[in-house]
C-alpha cells in the first residue's frame, strides 16, 4: 500500500486541508499507516499534479490560503483499482521480539523495564480504542451506522483485539523475565 491510498481514504470520510489530514492521521488511520506531515504535504502535492485530489483555495486573512482536498474521479478509480490488487501478507519485523531472543545471551532482567514500557503504551493505545469506540460506534451519542462507518469500526474492532493479544503477550514476557530473573 502507497501512503496515496490511505490519503484517498482518508478524503473520502471526510475532505479537508493538508493539516487536517495530518492531524487524522495521527489521532486515527496513523495507528495502522504512519506518515509525518511533511510526507502528507509532499504526497498531496503528486496527487494533485497526477489529477487524484482537486483542490480547491479558500482565502484567509493574515495567512497562507487554505488549500481543501476532495478526491476526484480519478482518485476514485485509482482507488477502485488498488482495492482489487491482492495483498501480499506482512512479513514480521518485531525488534523487541529479537530483543527478547538476545536476552538468552546476557542479562534478561535488563529487558524488563524496556517491557513494562511497552506494555503501557499498548494499554494507553487499548484505552484510547475503547474510548473511541464508545464515542463513535457503541455509545449512546454514537452517530447512526452505515457502510462506512460499519468498516470503520471493524477496523477498530481489529485493534482493539490487536492490543489485547498484545498485552497478554506482553505479560507472558514479563513473567518469564521476571521468573528467569529471580535467584
Amino acid at each position: 500500500m502507497a501512503l496515496e491510498h490511505a490519503i484517498l481514504v482518508s478524503l473520502l470520510e471526510k475532505p479537508g486541508s493538508g493539516y487536517e489530514l495530518a492531524r487524522r492521521f495521527d489521532r486515527s488511520i496513523g495507528y495502522f499507516w504512519t506518515a509525518s506531515h511533511q510526507q502528507i504535504y509532499r504526497v498531496l502535492k503528486h496527487m494533485e499534479g497526477d489529477g487524484w485530489v482537486d483542490v480547491h483555495e479558500v482565502p484567509q486573512q493574515a495567512r497562507p490560503d487554505r488549500k481543501d482536498y476532495r478526491v476526484s474521479p480519478a482518485g476514485r478509480a485509482a482507488l477502485a483499482a488498488w482495492l482489487h490488487e491482492p495483498v501480499q501478507p506482512d512479513s514480521v519485523r518485531h525488534e523487541l521480539a529479537v530483543k527478547i531472543r538476545a536476552a538468552a545471551f546476557d542479562d534478561p532482567a535488563a529487558l524488563i523495564a524496556e517491557v513494562e514500557r511497552h506494555h503501557r503504551a499498548h494499554s494507553d493505545r487499548l484505552t484510547h480504542y475503547l474510548a473511541g469506540e464508545l464515542r463513535d460506534f457503541t455509545g449512546p451519542e454514537a452517530p447512526a451506522s452505515d457502510a462506512g462507518r460499519e468498516l470503520q469500526h471493524v477496523v477498530l474492532r481489529g485493534g482493539v483485539a490487536y492490543e489485547r493479544m498484545t498485552l497478554a503477550w506482553l505479560q507472558d514476557v514479563l513473567t518469564t523475565l521476571r521468573g528467569l530473573a529471580a535467584p
